[in-house]
């Protein structure tokens, strides 16, 4: 993934959640109640309104900053404010340009506000399982590293991380209800964190 702009890469996740979105909603009628994929679209729907809206070369922050107030104040669930916790982190870790670094500690700060929200750790089958990943991976990138590396690494990192919740059992979340039915499923807020970082949809 090429992407070196806020705004084409929020747009670009955009255009990935829309094209998963009978994916995202199979997997959710698996494990929750079938509207994850509906709510998802719905979110980066209202966030390219929100986008429209911004000056064309507006700052990095500015977008991400958006694009969190959104998920946090329009879009309902569980999932919304938990990725408005990760664009809010991304956001104030931000400047004028997106860089490899703001990448890397943004992911870092967002990972951590969702764990001391939802208390999810890596193997819990939640969008953790692949965030946590991708922040490693971002952590290791060294400090010349470009966002083109930066979104490449992450998104390798989160797509391996979202196939490892097909074999899991959730601990956590709606999924964690309805025990052994999930299992063979991936969880779909993984599966969104892979696609936010440039990850193909999960099959």
């Amino acid at each position: 993934m090429s992407t070196t702009t806020a705004q084409d890469w929020i747009l670009g996740f955009a255009d990935r959640t829309e094209a998963s979105e009978p994916r995202l909603t199979a997997y959710d009628q698996a494990a929750g109640d079938g509207d994850f994929g509906a709510n998802i679209t719905g979110a980066v729907k209202l966030v390219r309104t929100a986008l429209a809206g911004l000056p064309a070369q507006a700052p990095a922050a500015d977008v991400l900053s958006a694009t969190a107030g959104v998920f946090l104040d329009r879009v309902g669930g569980t999932s919304g404010p938990l990725f408005g916790l990760l664009f809010q982190a991304l956001a104030a870790s931000s400047g004028t340009e997106l860089t490899a670094a703001a990448l890397a500690e943004g992911t870092a700060e967002g990972l951590a506000a969702i764990q001391r929200v939802g208390e999810a750790e890596v193997g819990d089958k939640t969008l953790v399982d692949a965030l946590s990943p991708a922040a490693d991976a971002l952590r290791a990138l060294g400090p010349d590293a470009s966002p083109g590396d930066a979104f490449e690494v992450a998104a390798e990192a989160a797509q391996r991380g979202a196939l490892s919740t097909e074999d899991i059992r959730a601990r956590r979340g709606r999924a964690s209800y309805v025990g052994d039915h999930a299992v063979g499923v991936p969880d779909p807020g993984a599966v969104t964190i892979a696609l936010l970082f440039g990850a193909p949809a999960v099959d």
